[in-house]
């Protein structure tokens, strides 16, 4: 069983940043012919051959094991649960194999928004392939996409981006998680050390001394504080701080002085230029 939908975008549609050409699902159950039939020219392919696209596809297979392999990836085995991005211009291949079929998701498209992505090393054609297990949430934005696909209301393109974009921050943030809960007492630590920090604001606290409570050395504290968050432990102590003074400058009579050594800022005018550089204001502006 198959069921695609291919779509156009206009210019105006394109500005938003990403358009989406086609979404379908599949089933394909042992033994069954791969390929499907009644793809639009240019997506057909032969397994063998594989194939170059121009766009962007996410799939999604939940059920089901096959075989996958790019110009960037040598070949790999897809289990369920798996997700893969196609890069445009990037030679591919894949297949369900033989003895199990698969059940499977695509969504195809376009635009400046994944391209940035890309750019920015978010996602590669070295690693194509991403582990998120069964999601029924990734599930049913597939099912919403087709949805707006064939209704094709207006302003349908804007949804069907939206829908996108979570599901490629989804399949990023479900794999991330799997690969750090893969040592639950490095997740615990973190875990504490963020809370000890956040209960910490008003004092003196060092990182150092917290990568000491935590019984690990300040460099591998670190490493992993980084990895974990996206922050490095320090940065994640001021923009706290930064935080809390803009509850304070809102919500109190302090000073911006008193704040700044309330929240221990090595000055007031320290703290004032890094809070103008974070909320685009200074704290006397926030004060008034």
């Amino acid at each position: 069983m198959q069921k695609s939908k291919y779509l156009l975008a206009n210019e105006r549609d394109a500005l938003w940043g990403l358009t989406v050409s086609t979404v379908g699902y599949e089933e394909i159950a042992p033994g069954d012919p791969y390929p499907t039939k009644g793809h639009a020219d240019g997506y057909y392919f032969n397994v063998e051959k594989g194939r170059t696209l121009n766009e962007y596809q996410l799939l999604y297979n939940p059920e089901g094991e096959g075989l996958f392999s790019s110009a960037h990836c040598q070949e790999v085995r897809l289990k369920a649960g798996d997700m893969f991005l196609l890069f445009p211009g990037e030679w591919h291949t894949y297949h369900p194999l033989e003895h199990t079929g698969w059940k499977s998701y695509w969504i195809g498209f376009r635009g400046r928004n994944m391209d940035d992505r890309v750019r920015a090393g978010f996602l590669s054609p070295e690693k194509p392939v991403y582990h998120v297990g069964y999601s029924s949430i990734i599930e049913e934005l597939y099912r919403s996409a087709y949805e707006q696909a064939v209704e094709e209301a207006a302003y349908s393109q804007q949804v069907m981006a939206g829908l996108v974009n979570h599901l490629i921050g989804k399949m990023y943030s479900l794999e991330r998680n799997i690969e750090l809960g893969k040592n639950q007492q490095q997740v615990d630590m973190i875990n504490r050390a963020r809370l000890r920090i956040r209960q910490a604001l008003e004092s003196d606290l060092t990182i150092q001394r917290v990568a000491e409570e935590m019984g690990v050395s300040y460099s591998n504290f670190r490493k992993l504080f980084k990895e974990f968050t996206g922050l490095s432990p320090a940065t994640y102590q001021q923009e706290l701080r930064l935080q809390r003074a803009k509850e304070l400058l809102s919500t109190t009579d302090l000073t911006v002085k008193e704040i700044a050594y309330r929240l221990n800022f090595e000055s007031p005018d320290y703290f004032s230029a890094k809070f103008k550089a974070k909320m685009g204001c200074k704290p006397s502006d926030v004060k008034k």
